[in-house]
């Protein structure tokens, strides 16, 4: 018979102890991993459950950054005055993702661990330049996603809080697929410390990215004008019964476009 591990450390370096262990998992909300066990898509010989840590728990507001430990749920990200005093935006698409249910037990660590190509996080992280800071290292949000539910994340490599340096402006947009609730797309547009960003997400065939010809037009004229005309290549987008590659590249502009109105409202 099969045995069966479950752990639940009191810290983090614990944790990464527990994670050695042959096909083991780390479990935080368990929004994606739970559903995936039940399908058998996914059989882990042990889960390590990063519920009780509370050093990975919380958010830092400070005068240039919003520090959000990587257990925090998303709804406590959409509640937390601070953090929406200081990135509206990010509150916004906090409080927009899934469901209650899926809001009060998912988790911004187990979102990006993730990276589901039609998350919400992902698109903000991506579009507000902000840092991945895990048990080992800092890594620029750039450098972080390599492509659909692929990361820079090494074996056993366990993401701690996420860095945000707080922009001058930022919004965000998302169409909704119905059923899912996830992004079929979703544009996030910020101007800050990192620049004029514009990251996509439920769009691309590699998963989240800047969409850099809109980037180019913003940072010239901050404006849903600038946007008049933009065009984005279909040919590296996804192309499914929800949504042909044509349509989503019509849309990013759009949504794009309508966030920057946001911005200026």
């Amino acid at each position: 018979m099969q045995t069966f591990a479950y752990d639940t450390p009191a810290t983090l370096a614990e944790a990464a102890a527990a994670l050695r262990r042959e096909d083991a998992r780390l479990l935080a909300g368990g929004q994606s991993l739970l559903p995936a066990m039940r399908l058998g898509l996914a059989a882990p010989s042990a889960l390590v459950d990063l519920g009780r840590l509370a050093e990975l728990r919380g958010i830092r507001v400070e005068a240039d950054t919003v520090t959000i430990g990587a257990a925090t749920t998303h709804a406590e990200v959409a509640a937390h005055a601070g953090l929406a005093a200081a990135i509206p935006a990010l509150a916004d698409l906090a409080g927009r993702i899934g469901d209650r249910q899926v809001r009060y037990r998912g988790t911004i660590g187990g979102s990006l661990a993730n990276d589901d190509p039609a998350a919400c996080y992902p698109a903000a992280v991506l579009g507000l330049g902000a840092t991945v800071v895990t048990d080992r290292r800092r890594i620029a949000a750039d450098d972080f996603f390599v492509g659909i539910y692929t990361t820079a994340l090494e074996e056993g490599e366990i993401i701690g809080s996420v860095g945000f340096p707080r922009p001058r402006r930022a919004a965000w947009q998302k169409f909704k697929q119905p059923a899912s609730r996830f992004s079929l797309v979703g544009v996030f547009v910020s101007e800050g410390p990192a620049g004029v960003r514009v990251a996509v997400t439920g769009a691309g065939a590699n998963g989240v990215f800047r969409a850099t010809e809109l980037e180019a037009r913003l940072a010239a004229d901050w404006s849903p004008q600038a946007l008049a005309g933009a065009s984005v290549s279909p040919d590296e987008l996804v192309d499914d019964l929800h949504g042909s590659a044509e349509y989503r590249a019509a849309l990013i502009p759009v949504l794009a476009a309508r966030a920057v109105a946001a911005t200026l409202g």
